[in-house]
């Protein structure tokens, strides 16, 4: 099938232009993706997509840009920064559930990026930066006593990344969970584990 007519083309942003970008690195993979690709999913031309961005790269760091941002500014709210440190721990986490729902395609890319070229290793590090954040208010709950004091801090945020990140490969938008029960049921399973005798907080 060809690319559409100058008449069937329809104007795009580059919002519109990111959002069909995300989606082809995810299907195509991002070394397998080329900007025709994106071009002939967006139905325009390779020039229009120019008009926007200067390169894949800057495709990518601004795709997966959208989910980091919010990611960092998810630490920044008042219940990340005020509080008990188990509460801002909550809160991280409740709010790392809700920002991975809403931005599905952006967060499961981001996951995928392995820093192989230096677009992608500005992302890693962006991405490390986050998690020893969480790692930092995960060790700042146990000095606390607020939360069991045994594990390695940093061990603790890579196992609760863990079932964070597995969000991405399951979640379908639209079926039986929202963010809501998502988060209380990684709230119980974290903070409270699978002992049937650990009564359940509210």
């Amino acid at each position: 099938m060809g690319r559409p007519s100058a008449k069937e083309r329809k104007p795009y942003n580059s919002d519109a232009i990111l959002d069909r970008a995300v989606r082809v690195f995810l299907a195509r993979g991002y070394d397998g993706a080329s900007l025709d690709d994106i071009a002939r999913a967006a139905g325009i031309t390779k020039a229009s997509i120019y008009y926007h961005v200067r390169s894949k790269e800057e495709l990518l760091a601004r795709g997966v840009g959208r989910a980091l941002d919010a990611l960092a500014a998810a630490m920044r709210e008042p219940g990340a920064t005020s509080g008990g440190a188990e509460a801002r721990l909550r809160h991280i986490v409740r709010r790392t559930v809700e920002i991975t729902v809403a931005m599905l395609p952006e967060v499961a890319l981001l996951l995928r990026v392995r820093g192989n070229t230096r677009a992608e290793r500005k992302i890693v590090a962006r991405r490390r930066a986050f998690d020893h954040e969480m790692a930092a208010h995960v060790a700042r709950a146990q000095r606390a006593s607020e939360i069991r004091r045994d594990l390695d801090p940093r061990l603790a945020a890579r196992l609760l990344f863990g079932m964070l990140n597995s969000i991405t490969e399951w979640y379908r938008v639209g079926g039986e969970l929202d963010a809501d029960d998502i988060a209380t049921a990684v709230f119980r399973l974290a903070f409270e584990g699978l002992d049937r005798r650990h009564p359940p907080r509210p």
